[in-house]
């Protein structure tokens, strides 16, 4: 069994609430490391500054 297999046979003995929980944990994750890459990038920025730019950011964010 390949690693792609592996993963999809973890998902697939999931509740969809655990699926819900998984993806917003992922989403929230990530708007903090973004938030954390913009503070190291412009340190100068306030807070209010940053969490626009995050929520910008992931507000047009494209696949």
């Amino acid at each position: 069994m390949n690693n792609e297999q592996n993963i999809q046979n973890r998902f697939k003995g999931m509740t969809p609430e655990k699926k819900l929980l998984l993806s917003l944990q992922l989403y929230y994750s990530a708007k903090e490391l973004k938030e954390a890459s913009i503070k190291a990038f412009h340190p100068e920025w306030n807070n209010l500054r940053i969490k626009e730019e995050v929520r910008n950011i992931f507000m047009y964010a494209r696949s």
